[in-house]
């Protein structure tokens, strides 16, 4: 890492930090957050085209946007006039730069693409708020961090060397077993990576690290289970996205939302059954607008504060992407909304011996469950029974298919629950 970037990083670890220290109280950081937010809406309004007619408007008066708008009006969006043509040819051609920006698309899990434009500065100040919040102690002791995350960029892999935390960068599209050898003699104090390759190094006994962060993806519970009694370290999580850097675990287990750097907005809707989806405004970006943008995700809030101190809002759960809502038919034809956890509480209580599982729904009465290859009919009749229980109760009798074997998408996000048609 060159001087340059050493400095970012230390200054925004060192801004994260004070921040932590200084924002003790909910009143602060919403006073904090609205002057951030009013210095972006300004810049905004003089430099992303987007936004012109916005000048001298509070927050609340800026539209709220979601994928399509973005990707349908991307060079409007970032202050160097870049459209998705553009990026879809460099990265075709094995690079990441259009002049002084860097740009990137995230995986595509939802089934269409989305697109960053972000600078070297901006990378480099996310990695310090990020190491600011996962290792507090950073600054006076040595770690070693191995990070096994999706679309990890050159820009990323530079950051290995020249301060006392020491980093190592493992590809996800190379295979995990590409560099499983690599990462153990890398010998990690701390990982993050998504929870079905922690999970797997933890099956191998290869994970031994002392602090295991989850991110990328939903971190299911049935996988928390499996990484924690294989290894003995609490499981913390770091909601991340595309989108930017959204919280990060303590030491307690308890996710909190980084308010510090974002601004959190809520939709809640009746059958959601107390889960609720996030609008960002990142007031960190300035080469594109990330302002009122709607997340995908169903979040359930805590009420509780958390017994490590901190006044950034704590989660309960990630509970999966509101695309993944099941929309089953109910016999007279009123199609129904049910939330993932319904399902997945139904398989895993049907019977012990369970430790993994994909629900898919491919029209609106009819779920196909996929059990491991080796689950008898016993336990499959289980899993059908236990279905027809919990959604008969919901006045709910789809058709419940169970299917064995299950393939783990190293190259792609997993997700356990999902639906594959649109209602409507």
């Amino acid at each position: 890492m060159d001087a340059r970037a050493m400095l970012l990083v230390l200054a925004a670890y060192t801004r994260a930090r004070l921040r932590a220290r200084h924002l003790s109280s909910r009143e602060r950081l919403v006073r904090y957050q609205d002057r951030q937010v009013r210095r972006l809406v300004d810049y905004a309004a003089t430099h992303f085209p987007y936004y012109r007619a916005f000048a001298h408007q509070d927050l609340a008066a800026l539209p709220v946007i979601d994928k399509t708008i973005l990707v349908g009006n991307f060079q409007n969006f970032n202050r160097f006039g870049i459209d998705t043509d553009a990026v879809r040819e460099v990265l075709s051609e094995g690079r990441e730069r259009i002049g002084e920006a860097v740009v990137g698309q995230s995986t595509g899990t939802s089934g269409n693409r989305g697109y960053y434009v972000i600078t070297d500065a901006e990378r480099f100040v996310w990695l310090g708020t990020l190491l600011a919040k996962a290792l507090p102690d950073a600054l006076w002791r040595r770690h070693r961090v191995a990070l096994a995350l999706p679309g990890l960029s050159d820009l990323y892999r530079s950051a290995t060397s020249g301060s006392r935390t020491s980093l190592a960068f493992f590809d996800l599209a190379q295979g995990v077993d590409a560099w499983a050898d690599r990462l153990v003699q890398f010998t990690p104090d701390t990982i993050v990576a998504p929870p079905k390759v922690l999970r797997l190094l933890a099956e191998r006994g290869q994970l031994t690290a002392r602090r295991i962060f989850s991110g990328a993806e939903v971190l299911d519970p049935l996988d928390r289970a499996v990484i924690e009694q294989a290894t003995g370290v609490r499981v913390r999580e770091i909601y991340m996205a595309t989108e930017g850097l959204f919280g990060v675990g303590c030491a307690h287990g308890t996710l909190h939302l980084a308010e510090d750097v974002v601004h959190f907005e809520w939709r809640q809707d009746p059958t959601w059954q107390g889960l609720a989806e996030p609008a960002v405004t990142d007031f960190t970006r300035r080469a594109q607008a990330m302002i009122r943008y709607r997340m995908n995700d169903l979040i359930e809030l805590s009420d509780e504060p958390c017994a490590c101190g901190s006044i950034y809002q704590p989660v309960l759960r990630i509970a999966g992407r509101a695309d993944d809502l099941l929309l089953i038919a109910a016999p007279s034809g009123e199609i129904r909304t049910v939330t993932p956890d319904v399902v997945r509480n139904a398989i895993i209580d049907a019977d012990p011996s369970i430790d993994d599982y994909r629900v898919v729904q491919t029209a609106p009465a009819e779920l196909t469950v996929h059990l491991d290859a080796g689950v008898s009919e016993t336990v499959a009749a289980k899993v059908r029974a236990a279905l027809a229980a919990r959604l008969g109760a919901m006045g709910l009798v789809p058709e419940v298919i169970v299917r064995r074997g299950i393939t783990v998408p190293f190259d792609r996000k997993l997700r356990r629950v999902m639906r594959q048609f649109r209602a409507g």
